[in-house]
């Protein structure tokens, strides 16, 4: 017990140093630098020298004391800096993924609704053309002759940029991880909020670790735009800072469509794949692939009861108090 409590204690430990205190020591460390040239001197290497110079050669920091004080200062600093990113990284996750974005308030929600709309017409007209060339297609293998795949599959990536399925949500990546749901619930009848927490307490380890490892690297992209938002408000001293808040936000835009991408493919694979398994577990008699029907029994077996109306509720009392 004491050596798993140990193990468990140096891979909080490690996560610490590499979630929050080595990025945020690293924006303390930009934020110095920053204060110390300013615009008029923003890239003068030999007068951040000179400043770093004199603040290692203070009185206070070359006492034993001073220096431990100076460290845990800085301990401090960069994990404060470093929760504040992963906050913010957690509103930048709801914000790209959007799920509950019907929920918002309604200033913010009639303007994403906008967006949304708009993403659809797009969609909508890409859509057609696809499928123009995917009949143009089948008529010409009809005819005994293959056609030319190049315009069919420029026409896919036209409607795959713009989303998988028919946008739902005001983002790529939202739609991304929409577009599981979509598919399941069309191909096989399958509720993924419904049936998916029941289906993790069964999967295998490798998949819930390939699982985990893709979620967790999607909120590590959306926590990009986090510190891309803090680089920024050092602008306000240092314009170079900008630079560095637009390379963050680019790569996290990057990341967080891949990442999104990576998460929505396994959570749709593991549905279908182990499906079955837990309608055996759950005593459902099916031998084979999965099919519509048993994809309609799990998702009306694992849906929760809808909760009763007070009419019910009243009549229930009433019944117990006699």
């Amino acid at each position: 017990m004491g050596g798993l409590l140990s193990e468990l204690g140096k891979k909080l430990a490690e996560r610490w140093l590499s979630l929050l205190v080595l990025p945020g020591a690293l924006y303390l460390a930009v934020a110095a630098a920053a204060h110390a040239l300013g615009h008029a001197n923003p890239l003068d290497v030999s007068r951040l020298t000179d400043q770093v110079t004199a603040w290692a050669t203070a009185p206070a920091t070359r006492t034993l004391g001073g220096q431990v004080v100076l460290l845990l200062a800085m301990l401090a600093g960069s994990a404060t800096v470093g929760l504040a990113a992963q906050a913010l990284g957690t509103l930048a996750e709801r914000l790209c993924l959007a799920a509950d974005w019907t929920t918002w308030p309604s200033l913010l929600r009639s303007r994403v609704g906008r967006r949304v709309t708009a993403r659809q017409g797009r969609w909508d007209i890409a859509a057609r053309h696809w499928h123009r060339h995917r009949e143009d297609a089948a008529r010409t293998r009809a005819r005994g002759r293959r056609a030319d795949p190049t315009p069919r599959l420029a026409a896919h990536h036209v409607l795959v940029r713009i989303a998988v399925e028919r946008p739902a949500r005001p983002t790529w990546s939202g739609d991304r991880i929409h577009a599981a749901a979509v598919r399941l619930d069309r191909d096989q009848h399958l509720d993924l909020a419904t049936v998916w927490p029941h289906l993790w307490l069964i999967l295998p380890d490798a998949a819930r670790a390939e699982i985990t490892t893709a979620r967790q690297a999607l909120t590590r992209a959306t926590t990009l735009f986090a510190w891309a938002l803090l680089y920024l408000s050092l602008v306000v001293w240092w314009w170079p800072a900008a630079l560095i808040t637009t390379a963050l936000a680019l790569t996290g835009w990057v990341r967080t469509r891949s990442a999104a991408d990576s998460y929505a493919l396994l959570l749709e694979a593991a549905m279908r794949v182990h499906a079955t398994a837990l309608a055996r577990h759950l005593g459902l008699d099916h031998t084979g692939p999965l099919t519509r029907e048993v994809g309609d029994e799990l998702t009306r077996l694992l849906a929760p009861s809808p909760p009763a109306t007070t009419a019910v509720l009243l009549a229930m009392t009433a019944v117990h108090a006699g």
